[in-house]
């Protein structure tokens, strides 16, 4: 597979435009801000376990810049979690028999109230020099029903999990200060039913830009390839939140995948004031143009600067590429002219071990598998993808059906699409928009047909380049399916295809599902009991059709675009045909992990350009000696010949979209598979009876475009004296890192219910029993006297016209199963100018890091009741109204996490690893009885 990637096409491109053009301090910026977050999980119904939020006289609702609880700036976060972005809370939780289904039975969200609510806090400072700029903050995607404040102001709510929103923060910023972002997310409910997460799982920045700027996604960018040129149009929105009036000008420059400038052109228009926008439409001729295709994915880039009085304003690049598609009723797809058979797959967007949450590297990662399954083409399903998966489909050449989660006409469904196509229209990859999938309640009728007028139409008016589908699976006869641009059709069991398009001749039509298969990798005997599935491509269903019967149908069929199988990979939830203790699907060619079924090599042979031969199941059946075993063979040559322990089994042709079968009674040894092109043997594939494991073998994977990727993929499996891979090896193996940092491990066994990450523990206690009495001295004690019994409740009724000199506190935490291990702190909140703290009697110093900090030894704690108490100074009022802090703070448990590790499933397991930069990574493996291993990864 050729591949070309131009990595260094960008370093080339930002040194042309920074010779190019003299840039102002008032030019954009777009500052990555997913370092350093802190995390806490909330309550829906439990004020006190919501951190106090909403319980304010006046709310955030109420009244400008009340947040309260944790939504004010000023709440003290310190013994939260500190962590870094993308985050999924919902990965990190243990399995239950009483969690979702459609979720993978994680102990989060719906029925998990506990776990049903996360809040996120960031601290950020903003310089006075940026006085004058807008400032946004912008989220590409936060699972799910957020809020957001800056700084106590309440900026909104974001419904979705799929959208990215952004808000503009410039009125409330502290500028030459701290400024403090706090994000509430309620994963309660879910959107699909599918595994879907929690908490803000894509990327967040600020942006800072002239009052004068292009807008967010506000360029739109077509072509049109005429013999030996390209007419680019590019439509270019300015806004104006500043108050200039008069003269601009639009320089736009673009960009060969080298590079190199290849065309300009200059607009002048003018603008009226504030909140007005306006939109300059350009058009460019690149000569020779190097067209986006499926082996060669050339990228230009689109650079727009907006000029007044000879300096750049602001500065916006735009990834686009030249290219031409066309669907035709009769002969299908074509891209750039050619006809191409559409050979794709529908994927959800979670990974073994790190939920959705995936490092911008794991879609690279997940597309180079499935381009080197043969496929071209990569479905959404059902919702729009982060960008980085377009930026991979982009840049690997995979074709991709954008989907948008519901169908509807009002601003809910509308506005979801809007933000789904003005963000990814100029992804060359994108060739078609999907309004829906399985709306059963609609499929059928005339409001169906309605709503899919109504939304082709708006699809329409913002970008006519691309064609509709919807997806459909209740017949195919009326409603959807006679309005819709592009008929997607969802399993051929569901109706009849052919009678359709006799119907509908000038329809486009593709399979939009196909498939649903069950197989487990590795298992070749299906067994209930174990809720194995065997590999070997069945029918799910008596109605149903396996993997080689659907691409037969499909192939067969010029007038029908291609099919898309359910799905590329598993995905976590919808563990059918079974339930509890399966958490993942069985659907896919590939297992959570990308490791391949057997499936993966039918494909590959009939989807792919290079000769195949694929030999299975695997030859270790001990103690079933003289049974015969199903083998088969997936392969593109014309020929393949069987061998068991160098004995032919017979040469056999290969039906084209076909594959051959024997049965072959076990005996250990060798198992061989030749096979021949022009009567020549040309490829063999060979599986063996292993001996018993001895070794742990760790290997990287080098995928397409992970150069200087921040992210490893490492494969872990079981290897015999011989070197051999053991495909029955089961062994659990644990992990150490030096230099890294593991992210997640998985194995892609559908009824594993191991953990997916291993993390500290973060408990927070409260203090209670917060008592209080006068003294008459403000003298702190370095040794705890003895009081009178003469408490009374803390800060109750307390006259603050008449202080005492100080005051001494006691109260009371609880620490339950306590551990040697546990890291204990006392996160202090000031109830006094000064302050002296004892612990069970002992005092205690704060940590010379935060003076409102102290750390408990062991020597200082009990298990059970621990008594707490504070001589302070008091705080005095300055104005009648003020509030003074009641609340002497929290005492944080931190329980080391145990050593990461994973069985292997059928030979094999998956750890991913966070690289850092310029350091070296070791990663050791071990497990009982067998050789440790250890590697060196490369960046």
């Amino acid at each position: 597979m050729k591949i070309k990637l131009h990595h260094l096409y960008f370093t080339v491109l930002i040194l042309t435009v920074q010779l190019c053009f003299t840039q102002t301090p008032q030019s954009r910026e777009k500052i990555l801000i997913d370092s350093g977050w802190r995390f806490s999980l909330g309550d829906p119904s439990d004020t006190e376990k919501d951190f106090n939020h909403g319980t304010a006289y006046f709310s955030y609702l109420a009244k400008t810049g009340n947040g309260d609880g944790a939504a004010s700036p000023g709440f003290d976060d310190r013994a939260w979690r500190v962590l870094n972005l993308p985050h999924d809370w919902a990965v990190e939780q243990p399995f239950s028999e009483k969690g979702s289904f459609s979720h993978g039975f994680k102990a989060a969200g719906k029925g998990f109230p506990d776990k049903s609510i996360g809040w996120y806090r960031r601290r950020i400072d903003i310089p006075q020099s940026d006085l004058g700029r807008i400032i946004t903050i912008k989220f590409d995607g936060v699972f799910r029903n957020s809020k957001v404040w800056f700084n106590g102001h309440f900026l909104g709510t974001e419904e979705s999990g799929y959208n990215g929103f952004e808000y503009d923060v410039t009125a409330y910023v502290n500028y030459g200060g701290t400024n403090t972002i706090a994000v509430r997310v309620d994963a309660s409910m879910e959107e699909g039913w599918f595994y879907e997460g929690a908490g803000i799982y894509r990327h967040v920045y600020l942006q800072k830009t002239s009052p004068l700027h292009i807008m967010t996604n506000g360029t739109y960018i077509t072509t049109n390839v005429v013999k030996d040129f390209a007419v680019v149009k590019a439509e270019v929105k300015i806004q104006n939140l500043g108050e200039y009036k008069g003269n601009i000008e639009l320089h736009q420059k673009i960009f060969d995948p080298e590079g190199i400038q290849v065309t300009s052109a200059i607009s002048k228009s003018n603008t009226l004031g504030y909140y007005d926008d306006t939109l300059i439409q350009s058009e460019l001729t690149v000569k020779k143009p190097l067209l986006w295709d499926l082996d060669t994915p050339y990228l230009y880039r689109l650079v727009s600067q907006i000029i007044i009085d000879g300096k750049v304003v602001d500065s916006y690049e735009t990834i686009f590429g030249i290219r031409t598609i066309d669907f035709d009723a009769e002969k299908g797809f074509f891209l750039n002219g050619k006809n191409i058979k559409l050979k794709g797959t529908n994927n959800h967007q979670d990974h073994a071990g790190i939920g959705v949450a995936l490092p911008d590297a794991m879609q690279y990662y997940r597309i180079s598998k499935l381009k080197e399954m043969g496929s071209n083409a990569y479905r959404c399903s059902h919702n729009p993808p982060t960008p980085e998966l377009l930026e991979a489909c982009d840049r690997l050449g995979m074709l991709v059906i954008d989907e948008t989660r519901l169908m509807g006409i009002n601003d809910l469904h509308l506005g979801s699409l809007k933000k789904m196509i003005e963000r990814d229209r100029n992804h060359p990859s994108v060739i078609c928009w999907s309004v829906g999938n399985e709306e059963w309640n609609i499929e059928g009728n005339i409001t169906g047909e309605r709503i899919t007028n109504t939304m082709q139409s708006f699809v329409k008016s913002i970008d006519p380049t691309r064609p509709v589908t919807v997806g459909i699976s209740s017949g195919f006869k009326s409603g959807i399916s006679s309005v819709v641009e592009i008929m997607g059709y969802n399993y051929m069991g569901n109706g009849d295809i052919d009678a359709h398009r006799n119907e509908f001749k000038q329809q486009p039509g593709m399979g939009t599902e196909e498939g649903s298969t069950f197989a487990t990798r590795g298992i070749y005997f299906t067994d209930d009991s174990k809720h194995f599935k065997s590999a070997y491509d069945a029918k799910p269903r008596p109605s149903f059709y396996s993997i080689e019967e659907g691409w037969k149908f499909y192939d067969a069929r010029p007038y029908l675009a291609g099919m898309f199988i359910w799905t590329g990979f598993d995905y976590r939830g919808e563990p059918t045909p079974y339930g509890w203790p399966s958490v993942t699907s069985y659907f896919g060619m590939m297992d959570v992990c990308g490791f391949p079924k057997d499936n993966v090599y039918y494909l590959k042979s009939w989807w792919g350009k290079e000769p195949v031969l694929h030999v299975f199941p695997h030859w270790n059946w001990q103690g079933m000696e003289g049974n015969e075993i199903d083998i088969w063979v997936y392969s593109n040559c014309d020929e393949a010949e069987l061998f068991l322990n160098k004995k032919s089994l017979g040469k056999k042709k290969i039906e084209h979209n076909g594959h051959l079968e024997w049965k072959v009674k076990y005996e250990p040894g060798k198992l061989e598979a030749i096979g021949y092109k022009n009567g020549k043997k040309i490829l063999s594939d060979v599986k063996q009876t292993t001996g018993a494991g001895q070794n742990i073998k760790l290997s990287q994977d080098r995928f397409l475009g992970n150069k200087n990727a921040n992210v490893a993929i490492v494969t872990v499996e079981i290897t015999d004296k011989k070197g051999l891979h053991v495909p029955t090896a089961d062994n659990e193996v644990s992990f150490e890192i030096k230099g890294g940092r593991i992210l997640g491990v998985g194995n892609g066994n559908p009824t594993s219910l191991e953990k997916d990450q291993f993390i500290d523990e973060i408990k927070t206690v409260s203090i209670t029993d917060f008592k209080e009495q006068a003294l008459t001295g403000d003298n702190l004690p370095k040794q705890l006297p003895v009081y009178p019994d003469n408490w009374r409740e803390a800060f109750k009724d307390r006259d603050y016209k008449n202080l005492a000199p100080s005051y001494v506190y006691k109260g009371q935490f609880i620490l339950e199963n306590k551990n040697q291990n546990d890291l204990v702190t006392f996160f202090y909140q000031k109830i006094g100018v000064n302050c002296v703290v004892f612990v069970n009697g002992i005092k205690v110093d704060a940590s010379t890091e935060d003076s409102l900090k102290y750390i408990l030894g062991k020597e200082v704690l009990k298990e059970g009741e621990n008594s707490i108490v504070i001589v302070a100074t008091p705080i005095h009022k300055v104005k009648d109204w003020d509030v003074i802090n009641s609340n002497p703070g929290v005492v944080q448990i931190v329980r080391p996490a145990e050593k990461w590790k994973r069985k292997l499933f059928n030979g094999l397991a998956q750890i991913i690893v966070e690289l850092n930069d310029n350091s070296e990574v070791e990663l050791i493996a071990k497990s009982e009885g067998l050789k440790t291993a250890i590697l060196k990864i490369e960046n």
